[in-house]
This record gives structure tokens, C-alpha cells and sequence, in this order.
């Protein structure tokens, strides 16, 4: 456990977001406070998610997490070797596009960030990685789970959530032992999450017995998925398993019940929102859904940071905010412990990272993957998530 890590949980407790330093809009230099004394430095962190697009929702709840992070870090007072530091968020969209995260990757090395919060997406953060190993700069996605992402060798790349090879057998264990399904249709996006998310399923529950009675892919940004379902129909499957977002996900499964389908509807963390209600309707009540970290109700302080959001941003937590505001306080750690905002020196201590954070505790494993990896299982009543099960990996 680091040093700081007091300073960190006071200082996120003790702050009321009506009262932190508040920031400028967003400019192509960033954030800029207020007003940055002559005597203190300005270090800038990169945030990169989909802010435009069907899941512009979960980007910007990404965002405002890591916005929080930042302004009460500042309100607190932030010093790095003997300098006075003041933190600036450079916000970017990569609109969920894999060419579009190598760009703004690159307009985020060139801006001299000191570390990187994000991608939101597997599939965005998996080819921006290479950008910022080049750099030498630390990224941290709050939400990325392919596991291929932190599987390359780089020496940058770190996320705070288990990974698609935990939470896919979560889910078929849960379809296999809970549900007790024989046969399953698996539907997904074609991204590299959700094929990822639906072939670590489909791994486990061949292996436990269950029939995948037809395997489908469709893309992440249909929103008519008939034909697909009426071939599904045929098929009678006990479960439809599907990997992919909410923006598609609830779509899919209002249309599942309109088509008279009667199966469970199971995804991953993609879905597993409460946006997810809205879109699915009163067909919401037939899903169970994953989330590759723990879930905000059972977070120590989760009570308070949703209360703190709320104030902040006038929004409810969707799903990842906690993780983002996380990885702002780790970097900050680590610049604690370097001495330095330098990111060639920052990088050197990440490894040692060892902090209690909101989302519990957190430490790396050689590759960058959480060492202590939680999947929280989930259904819906009365349109609102509930939480069914915690699993510790």
C-alpha cells in the first residue's frame, strides 16, 4: 500500500464538487484551469473515449471520471518535486473507430502528456497501445477486456478490470450451473471485444456440455437485428448470448421479445448499463450481464462518489466512471513516487504500484492486468440494476 494512498482517499472524500476548481471547456489544447499560478507546473493527462456516436454515453461518463479525479486533486494541492503541479485534462474522441484511436493517440503524444486514460474500447485501445509504447507513455484503460490488449509486450499498457478470459467463463458458468441451459445461440458485434468476450464464452460452455445451437455475427452499429433473430427462433435456444454494447445489445433484446423468443438474454460489461433499460424496454427483464470489475453498490465509497457525480455532472454513474477516476489517482501515484511528471520516469515506478483505490485494491501483474480481477454478475428489476452475484478471480 502506497504512502499517498491516505492522501488520495481523504482528499476524495473531503472534497464536495460543488467547491473543487473548476475547468475551462474543452480546447484542441485541452483543459486549461482557471488560472494557473506563475509559480506551478501544468501536466497534462490524455482521456481518450467515444464521445460521438451510439456509445457517446459511456465516453463521456468515462470523461467525467477522470474529470473528477483531476479537479479534486487540484483542489487538494498537488506538489512534485518541490513544484507546485496543476493537472489539465486533454479530452479526445476516438468515435469508437480504430483509425480514428491511432490519431488521437498520436495528437496526445504530440501534446507531451504525461500518461493516458483509455480507450474506452478493446478494439480502440488495442492498436492506439503501440502509439504510446513508442512514446514511452503510460495508458491505463478503465474498461478495455480483450485480453490481447495487455498480451503484447509493451511495457505501457495497463487496465483496472479483469479481463474477457475471466468474465466470458463467469457468464457460461452462470448460464451452465444457474440457468441450467442445454443449448445457447451466440450472437456478436464483430468487434474485437465482442467476438473476443463470445468466443471466451463459447470456449466454457462447450466445455461444460451446453449445445451452441448457431453462432452469428452482426456488427456494432445495426439496430435490426430480425433476420438474424428469426434464424435464432429456429434454433429454440434455452440462452441468447451476446458480445457486444448497449447502444446494439438493447435493440437486440427488445426485438428478441417482440419475435416471442422466451431465452435469457446474457452479455458482458458492454451492455451491462443502465442506458441498457432504456433502449431493451420491458424485454430488460430477460437479461443477465456482466461487469469486469465490482459493482459501484458494493464499492466502500461508491455511496459517496455516485452522490458526488451527481452533484458534479447532474447524471447518474453508467458503468466505468470509478475505473477512469482511479487511473487519474494511479498516475498521480506514481508521479508521487517518481518525484516526477516526467512519463519515462513515471513508467518506471508503475509497476510497483500497490494503493487502495474506489474501486478496491489495485496492483499489476507483469503484463499490467489487475491482480485482483472481480466479475459482477447482474439482472434487472423494476429497469433498474441489481446486483446477483460477486466472483472474485
Amino acid at each position: 500500500m502506497s504512502d499517498s494512498k491516505g492522501i488520495f482517499i481523504k482528499s476524495a472524500l473531503a472534497v464536495s464538487a460543488a467547491t473543487v476548481l473548476m475547468l475551462a471547456g474543452c480546447g484542441k489544447g485541452g483543459d486549461k484551469a482557471s488560472s494557473i499560478p506563475s509559480d506551478a507546473v501544468e501536466v497534462k493527462i490524455g482521456h481518450v473515449a467515444p464521445l460521438t456516436g451510439p456509445i457517446a454515453h459511456l465516453g463521456k461518463d468515462n470523461e467525467n471520471g477522470a474529470r473528477l479525479a483531476l479537479e479534486e486533486i487540484n483542489k487538494a494541492g498537488l506538489t512534485i518535486d518541490g513544484k507546485k503541479v496543476v493537472l489539465t485534462l486533454v479530452p479526445e474522441d476516438d468515435a469508437e473507430d480504430p483509425k480514428t484511436a491511432t490519431q488521437v493517440a498520436q495528437k496526445l503524444v504530440d501534446a507531451k502528456v504525461a500518461g493516458v486514460v483509455g480507450h474506452l474500447n478493446s478494439g480502440t485501445s488495442i492498436p492506439a497501445s503501440k502509439i504510446y509504447s513508442d512514446a514511452g507513455i503510460t495508458q491505463i484503460s478503465p474498461s478495455s477486456t480483450n485480453p490481447d490488449y495487455t498480451k503484447q509486450g509493451f511495457k505501457t499498457t495497463y487496465r483496472l478490470v479483469a479481463t474477457d478470459a475471466q468474465q466470458g467463463p463467469a457468464l457460461a458458468d452462470y448460464v451452465s450451473k444457474n440457468l441450467k441451459a442445454k443449448t445457447v445461440a451466440i450472437i456478436d458485434d464483430s468487434t474485437q471485444y465482442g467476438k473476443g468476450l463470445a468466443d471466451e464464452f463459447e470456449k466454457t460452455i462447450k466445455a461444460a456440455g451446453v449445445k451452441v445451437v448457431t453462432r452469428e455475427a452482426s456488427n456494432n452499429k445495426a439496430t435490426d437485428f430480425k433476420a438474424i433473430l428469426t434464424k435464432v427462433k429456429g434454433t429454440k435456444p434455452d440462452v441468447i448470448m451476446y458480445g457486444g454494447m448497449d447502444a446494439t445489445g438493447g435493440p437486440l433484446t427488445k426485438q428478441a421479445a417482440e419475435l416471442g423468443i422466451k431465452a435469457k438474454v446474457v452479455g458482458g460489461d458492454g451492455m451491462c448499463t443502465e442506458k441498457l433499460a432504456e433502449l431493451a424496454g420491458d424485454a430488460v427483464v430477460n437479461v443477465v450481464c456482466s461487469e469486469a470489475g465490482m459493482a459501484l453498490s458494493k464499492m466502500a465509497q461508491g455511496a459517496d462518489f455516485q452522490r458526488r457525480y451527481k452533484e458534479r455532472f447532474n447524471s447518474d454513474v453508467q458503468i466505468y466512471a470509478p475505473f477512469t477516476y482511479d487511473a487519474v489517482y494511479v498516475l498521480v501515484d506514481s508521479m508521487k513516487r517518481a518525484n516526477s511528471t516526467d512519463p519515462s520516469k513515471i513508467l518506471l515506478v508503475m509497476p510497483d504500484t500497490k494503493m487502495t483505490g474506489l474501486i478496491g485494491n489495485i496492483a499489476f501483474d507483469n503484463k499490467g492486468d489487475m491482480k485482483e480481477g472481480v466479475i459482477t454478475l447482474y439482472d434487472f428489476k423494476d429497469k433498474k440494476k441489481t446486483v446477483l452475484e460477486v466472483i472474485k478471480m
